[in-house]
């Protein structure tokens, strides 16, 4: 999303979310968040996980420099030991071959995604192995620029919007999910609007 685009939903979403109204004077728009979309993106996704972004930076130059091209049939093709000379554990190595593998066989497709719909792009998503419904949410946001995605397994979003209804809990991500229900159709802005407050929140 641009910073326009953002302007405009925080706008709406603050007409229909009084403590939205309350809260986006105080610390403002969100900026941008946007990531690369394809094959590379899922495999960084892959190396990323429980890990520092310094970690998983060092990992991915280490990858980039055995694999200066990233695709599916070079994943197949280096052997499992030089990833792991890399950084990768071998569960990731399991995770990064499986996801080659299933993009080779057609049975999911990076570039496909697009033409899915947001349930269906998740669904594709997460029967991959290593990728849960949070992983699958924020490539549809920062990948795909969907506008409508709240990934409620988020701790930092779901503290932030306990923080903002004023309740003494952080909510569960059912919960999360149906208080936000009514921001539809920018949930991603109010998303990005969520770890901003999370970050900036006036004492």
């Amino acid at each position: 999303m641009t910073p326009d685009t953002i302007e405009q939903a925080m706008q709406t979403l603050a007409n229909a979310d009084p403590d939205i109204a309350r809260a986006y004077p105080l610390v403002g728009a969100p900026s941008p968040r946007e990531r690369d979309k394809g094959f590379a993106t899922f495999f960084s996704t892959i190396v990323s996980q429980q890990l520092s972004i310094e970690a998983a930076s060092a990992i991915m130059g280490r990858v980039n420099a055995l694999l200066p091209e990233l695709h599916a049939n070079a994943v197949i093709d280096v052997e499992g030991q030089a990833l792991r000379d890399a950084g990768l554990s071998w569960r990731k190595i399991e995770y990064a071959k499986g996801l080659a593998e299933a993009e080779l066989a057609g049975t999911f497709s990076a570039e496909g995604l697009e033409q899915l719909s947001d349930d269906e792009a998740i669904a594709a998503i997460t029967q991959l192995r290593g990728f849960g419904r949070w992983s699958a949410e924020i490539y549809l946001m920062f990948s795909l620029k969907r506008p409508d995605i709240f990934p409620a397994d988020d701790l930092a979003l779901r503290v932030a919007l306990g923080r903002l209804k004023g309740m003494d809990e952080k909510p569960t991500p059912k919960q999360a999910r149906q208080l936000v229900e009514h921001w539809a159709p920018w949930r991603s802005a109010g998303s990005l609007f969520l770890w901003h407050y999370y970050r900036g929140e006036p004492l």
